[in-house]
C-alpha cells in the first residue's frame, strides 16, 4: 500500500477498511480538508436529519484550525495527523454511563496497539497517551443523553502521526524513523481502538487493571494546589483514586 502522509475525502479510509476488514461496525465517514473542529461537525452531523441514528459516525479532518483539548485548550491540528471526532450508540446502556471508563477503555485499546510495535506508551490520566515524557495524542470523550438515556457515546481524538510537533510532544514518524507511518491507516487503527474499547467496557474490572499498569506515575499534584498526592488506581468509572496521608478522593477531570 502506498504511504499516505496525507488523505482527502471519505472514500480512501473506506477503502482500506474494506481491504483489511478492519473494523467490525459499519461506520459512517466524513471528511473535510480543514475545519475549525471536528467536534463541532460532528455535532452539526448528528443534529442533521439525515443523520442514520444506528451506525457509529466518524469525522476526519485534514487539519483544525480551532480543535479544542481538555479544560478549552487549543490543540495544534496541522496536516499530517489524526484529527477525528467519534460517535457510538450506547447497545449496552447500563454499560455507558461513565465518559471517563470509555476514554480509558479507548486510551488502552490505543496504547495495547502501539505496544505491539515496541513504542513504550503510558497514559497520563485522565486523556493523553505520552511516550518518553511527551505528548503523542489527546481524548476528550463524553456520553450524549436523551433525558436520562444514554444514547451516544461520543470520543474527539488528535493524534500525532507524520505532523510537525511542539517540543514536548511526540509523533509517530520520530517514534518510526525507518518507516514513514501513514495518517490514513493511523486513522483506521484509531477507528479500532474505539471499537475495542466498546468491547472492554463489558469488563470494567480488567479495564481498569490494565489501566492501572498504563498509567504514566505514581504521584501527582493536586489541580490549583501545590499538594502531592499519591496516586492508588483507579475505581470502575475510571476516576483517579489518591490518597495524601489519611485524605482518600476520587477525582474526574474528563469535561
Amino acid at each position: 500500500m502506498r504511504n499516505h502522509s496525507s488523505w482527502t475525502g471519505a472514500a480512501p479510509i473506506a477503502s482500506l477498511n474494506r481491504q483489511t476488514e478492519g473494523l467490525k461496525e459499519s461506520w459512517h465517514f466524513r471528511w473535510k480538508p480543514v475545519c475549525g473542529s471536528t467536534e463541532l461537525e460532528l455535532a452539526r452531523w448528528l443534529k442533521s436529519r439525515r443523520s442514520a441514528v444506528n451506525n457509529p459516525k466518524a469525522f476526519f479532518a485534514g487539519r483544525q484550525s480551532h480543535g479544542k483539548g481538555q479544560r478549552g485548550r487549543i490543540w495544534d491540528s496541522p496536516l499530517g495527523g489524526v484529527w477525528l471526532s467519534a460517535a457510538l450508540p450506547c447497545k449496552n446502556l447500563d454499560q455507558y454511563q461513565s465518559a471517563g471508563l470509555f476514554g480509558l477503555g479507548v486510551a488502552v485499546a490505543l496504547a495495547n496497539r502501539l505496544e505491539e510495535s515496541n513504542i513504550p506508551v503510558r497514559i497520563k490520566w485522565p486523556n493523553d497517551l505520552l511516550v518518553d515524557g511527551k505528548k503523542l495524542a489527546g481524548f476528550l470523550p463524553r456520553v450524549a443523553y436523551r433525558g436520562q438515556m444514554p444514547i451516544l457515546m461520543c470520543i474527539g481524538i488528535g493524534l500525532n502521526v507524520c505532523n510537525p510537533v511542539p517540543p514536548e510532544g511526540a509523533s509517530l514518524s520520530e517514534l518510526f524513523p525507518l518507516h514513514r507511518p501513514s495518517s490514513l491507516q493511523w486513522s483506521l487503527e484509531v477507528l479500532m481502538a474505539i471499537e475495542k474499547a466498546s468491547c472492554l467496557l463489558m469488563r470494567p474490572e480488567y479495564l481498569c487493571k490494565e489501566g492501572e499498569r498504563l498509567l504514566w506515575k505514581k504521584q501527582i499534584k493536586k489541580v490549583d494546589s501545590e499538594e502531592t498526592w499519591s496516586i492508588q488506581g483507579l475505581d470502575l468509572s475510571g476516576q483517579l483514586k489518591v490518597c495524601n496521608g489519611i485524605r482518600e478522593e476520587t477525582w474526574n477531570r474528563w469535561i
